[in-house]
């Protein structure tokens, strides 16, 4: 009843928020991912997005089919490397960001080790700057990690507004620096909330950095300060700040999947990784 090639369009458009994002990744044309959306909308008898010339959200049945979709393309990957006989194996180093540390990925990693149990899997969880540098000089295969602004590269696994984030009764006073809660470089986030703030011309001072994301937690509800994160991520007991808190605009943030130089066995295991994530992209986005 459901195209797997049509599922698969259907869950890129769902984890890129947009028709064009979804071609690039999968190298069609936009027509194409549409037609796609339009047939798979048909099959289901409902609609699956609500689009305007400006955004791309999911409809309920939209979000229901997202999980379906998911599923169904895991058991058919798994029928096709059965009855194929291909079985994916080798040593596969991955790295894995702080963002994800309060997300459901353990649960993706859980699958992929049951779908392929002769990968060796290594998982190191660092932030975003230290993965990229860590990929660069050839010590890790794949990479899920926060992209650098000037980084081109990559493939899109969700884009996310950075915003500042606090306990629910912070109070900033406008008349004093702004008291931020970072990681240490290379930080991504770091980098981007030092900026806007010098960009605006504000005043700011570090109260707290740690290279652990429960460190800034613990931190953050303390009331200590303020820090830049991701919209979709935010970890629980902490709030967006409203606008009245007069803080700069932190713009966009990209999550992607980027793969190592490695060839042969690695980049296979790789490849199959970079599957699953895309696969179960939505589960990213929620706590464990």
């Amino acid at each position: 009843m459901y195209d797997p090639t049509h599922l698969r369009t259907f869950m890129a458009v769902a984890q890129t928020l947009s028709f064009t994002q979804a071609a690039r990744r999968l190298g069609l044309r936009q027509s194409t991912v549409s037609q796609h959306v339009r047939r798979l909308e048909d099959a289901t008898g409902r609609q699956l997005f609500t689009r305007d010339t400006h955004s791309v959200e999911l409809t309920e049945d939209g979000e229901a089919m997202l999980g379906f979709a998911r599923r169904i393309l895991q058991v058919h990957e798994q029928a096709t490397a059965f009855f194929t006989g291909t079985r994916v194996r080798g040593r596969l180093r991955f790295g894995a960001s702080e963002d994800f540390v309060l997300t459901r990925l353990p649960e993706i990693l859980e699958g992929f080790r049951y779908d392929h149990p002769e990968v060796d899997l290594e998982l190191t969880v660092e932030l975003s700057g230290t993965l990229h540098e860590q990929l660069a000089a050839g010590k890790l295969d794949l990479v899920l990690a926060k992209r650098r602004t000037e980084d081109p590269r990559g493939e899109l696994v969700w884009r996310d507004d950075l915003v500042w984030i606090g306990a629910e009764r912070l109070r900033l006073d406008t008349d004093r620096p702004v008291p931020l809660i970072v990681y240490p470089p290379p930080g991504i986030t770091r980098a981007r909330a030092l900026e806007a703030l010098e960009r605006e011309g504000r005043d700011w001072r570090i109260v707290c950095t740690s290279g652990s994301l429960s460190g800034l937690i613990a931190a953050a509800r303390a009331g200590l300060g303020v820090m830049a994160h991701s919209r979709r991520l935010i970890p629980p007991g902490l709030f967006r700040l409203p606008d009245r808190a007069g803080l700069p605009d932190l713009g966009k943030v990209d999550f992607v999947l980027v793969h190592g130089r490695r060839r042969g066995t690695a980049e296979e295991a790789a490849h199959a990784l970079a599957t699953a994530v895309l696969a179960g992209g939505e589960r990213l986005r929620r706590s464990s």
